[in-house]
C-alpha cells in the first residue's frame, strides 16, 4: 500500500535527518533502514533525502548564507582593484564563503574518481561497520585532543578562532569530507573531529562542517536529477515525505548538535558508533 511506502519514507527520513548532522553516519543507517524495511527504490531516494538535510543547513544558516554569498561577489570585484587577500583577511564572509569552496574541491575530485567504488561499498555491510569504528576513533582521538588543549589554556586563546584559520585548515578539514564518502565514515564526525584535532574552536569545527555539506550535497543531487525525477514517478509520495521528514528533523539536528559540542563531550557518539559497528560486523558474518 501506498500509505505505508509513506510511512516508511518518513522513518527514513527522519533517521537521515538526525544522523546527516549528529556524528554516526547517515549513508550507513541509510544501508540499515534500507535492510530493515526493504524499501530501496534506488540511490535518487537516498540523494533526495540529503536534499532534505541540504533544506535545513539553508534554513538553520540562511542569514549567513545571504551575506556569505555577498561576500563572495564582494572578493571577485576587488580582483581588479589589487586588494583580493586583503579583503578575505578583513572580511569574515570572505573568508569562511572562500574557505567552503577550497575545503569542496577534495569531495569533488573523490566523487568523479572513486564513484563507482564508494558506490559498491554500500552493499557490503561489514564494510560499512568497520568504517564507523573508524568514525568512533576519530570522535574518541579528536574529543581527548580538544578537551587536553583546553585545560592547558584557562582562557582558551590556543583555540584558533575565524580569524586565524587558514586555507589549509579548510582543504584538511574538505580531505575528510572526501573520505566521508564511504558508508560509515560520518561526513559531520569526520570533519568535526579533523577541525578539533586542528585546534578549531568546538563552535566553530560544527559550523564549518554544516556550511561545508552544502556543496557536496548540491553537487550529488544535481548529478542525480535525472534518478530522481524519475522517482517522484514512481513513488512521490514516499519521496515527498522521505524528504520533508528529513528537512525537519535536520533542522533539529543541528540546533542540537551545535548545543551539544559547546556544552558536552562528543565521546558518547563514539561509543555508539563502535557498538553499532560491531553490531553491523558480527551480524553480517554471521548471516
Amino acid at each position: 500500500m501506498d500509505i505505508i511506502n509513506i510511512l516508511i519514507g518518513i522513518s527514513i527520513g527522519v533517521v537521515q535527518g538526525l544522523t546527516e548532522f549528529l556524528p554516526v553516519s547517515s549513508s550507513a543507517h541509510l544501508v540499515f533502514m534500507h535492510e530493515l524495511t526493504g524499501f530501496a527504490p534506488n540511490l535518487a531516494f537516498d540523494i533526495l533525502l540529503h536534499v532534505g538535510t541540504l533544506i535545513a543547513v539553508v534554513a538553520y544558516f540562511w542569514k549567513d548564507i545571504a551575506q556569505m554569498i555577498r561576500a563572495f561577489v564582494s572578493s571577485i570585484m576587488d580582483i581588479p582593484r589589487h586588494r583580493f587577500i586583503k579583503g578575505i583577511q578583513e572580511d569574515q564572509f570572505k573568508k569562511m564563503a572562500w574557505f567552503i569552496i577550497i575545503g569542496s574541491i577534495p569531495a569533488g575530485l573523490a566523487a568523479f574518481l572513486f564513484k563507482d567504488l564508494f558506490e559498491s561499498l554500500f552493499s557490503n555491510a561489514t564494510a560499512v561497520g568497520f568504517f564507523l569504528l573508524i568514525t568512533g576513533f576519530l570522535l574518541w582521538g579528536s574529543e581527548r585532543v580538544s578537551r587536553r588543549s583546553s585545560k592547558t589554556s584557562l582562557n582558551n586563546d590556543n583555540k584558533i578562532t575565524l580569524e586565524k584559520m587558514n586555507a589549509k585548515d579548510a582543504l584538511v578539514i574538505g580531505t575528510a569530507q572526501a573520505f566521508s564518502i564511504a558508508p560509515g565514515i560520518s561526513r559531520s564526525g569526520s570533519t568535526i573531529s579533523t577541525g578539533l584535532f586542528l585546534g578549531l574552536e568546538r563552535e566553530l569545527a560544527a559550523r564549518f562542517s554544516f556550511l561545508l555539506s552544502i556543496p557536496a550535497i548540491l553537487g550529488a543531487a544535481i548529478v542525480q536529477i535525472n534518478d530522481i525525477t524519475l522517482g517522484f514517478d514512481t513513488n512521490t509520495g514516499a519521496f515527498i515525505a522521505g524528504l520533508i521528514a528529513a528537512a525537519v528533523s535536520g533542522y533539529l539536528a543541528i540546533k542540537l548538535m551545535l548545543k551539544l559540542i559547546k556544552e558536552r563531550s562528543l565521546m558518547i557518539f563514539a561509543y555508539y558508533c563502535w557498538i553499532v559497528g560491531l553490531a553491523a560486523i558480527v551480524i553480517s558474518l554471521l548471516f
